[in-house]
């Protein structure tokens, strides 16, 4: 019986890896192209390690860094990503806390209006979004937040809802018997317990907001304003001619801030998921 446990154990373990090697191959490419020379990636040779003839070192990355405004636009996604995860994560926790904790079918209704709203799709909406969001200001980099903390609170709710409900009543009850307003409850006690699951939602929506296109492109002043994602499309110019060097080292660029937060943050992403998930 152990025997064949074992036997089940290794074969999981070489598929789960393959399959791993291959969610990893495409970024493994961009890296190997971004540092070839641009006459030296085409179609043909795109699978091919650089050569001492086709090796270009960092140029693709200076060039991709000293062109385009991409200082500019990586400050534009640093903004929008940190100021839309920050209000996602303080509103839709304490959303969440009001509905785990006053339970009646408004609150019920509220919380079922937020599940449902993660099954529609943005496409619905793109269309009268741009006008709408031109009417209201909303098309700048600093107030683009509240679009995103629209779209965004479905799955954080969902989350932050699940692990509120392993939350002991009682911790809060001591705290507001000590005298504690429910906002400094919540500050003081709800919200260092729910470290794990802030972690977790606030990994899965920067990964979100920081390689959103779509959203900026429709909404933002193009003229003024661009993020990463939109700066990567500017790499292909007229009569289809594709920079292709600087536009791989560009995209190295964007993934590498994601790559390094999620390997400090892995634990707690892990963690949370599993108490949001199976509390909900």
């Amino acid at each position: 019986m152990q025997t064949k446990r074992n036997i089940v154990n290794s074969f999981l373990t070489v598929v789960f890896t393959l399959f791993s090697l291959a969610w990893i191959y495409p970024i493994v490419m961009i890296l190997l192209n971004s540092l070839k020379k641009e006459s030296a990636i085409s179609t043909n040779t795109v699978f091919q390690v650089p050569t001492a003839d086709t090796f270009a070192g960092l140029d693709n990355y200076v060039n991709a860094v000293g062109s385009k405004g991409f200082v500019s636009a990586f400050l534009t996604s640093l903004l929008i990503t940190v100021t839309s995860v920050a209000a996602i994560l303080l509103f839709c926790s304490m959303c969440a806390w009001f509905i785990t904790r006053v339970e009646n079918k408004w609150t019920k209704a509220i919380y079922y209006l937020f599940v449902f709203s993660m099954v529609v799709p943005f496409q619905m909406l793109m269309f009268t979004l741009a006008g709408t969001s031109d009417k209201l200001k909303l098309n700048t980099p600093w107030n683009i937040w509240f679009i995103y903390l629209g779209f965004g609170a479905g799955l954080a709710v969902f989350m932050f809802s699940g692990f509120m409900k392993s939350i002991p009543l009682e911790v809060e009850e001591a705290a507001m018997i000590d005298g504690c307003s429910p906002l400094k409850t919540f500050f003081a006690i709800v919200i260092p317990i729910l470290k794990p699951t802030l972690i977790s939602v606030g990994i899965l929506e920067t990964m979100w907001v920081w390689n959103d296109y779509l959203l900026p492109y429709l909404v933002l002043d193009r003229k003024k304003y661009s993020t990463i994602p939109i700066l990567v499309q500017y790499f292909k110019g007229s009569y289809g001619k594709v920079e292709m060097g600087p536009m791989m080292a560009c995209i190295m660029l964007t993934v590498l801030p994601i790559i390094i937060l999620y390997l400090f943050c892995q634990k707690h992403i892990i963690k949370g998921v599993v108490a949001g998930a199976v509390k909900g």
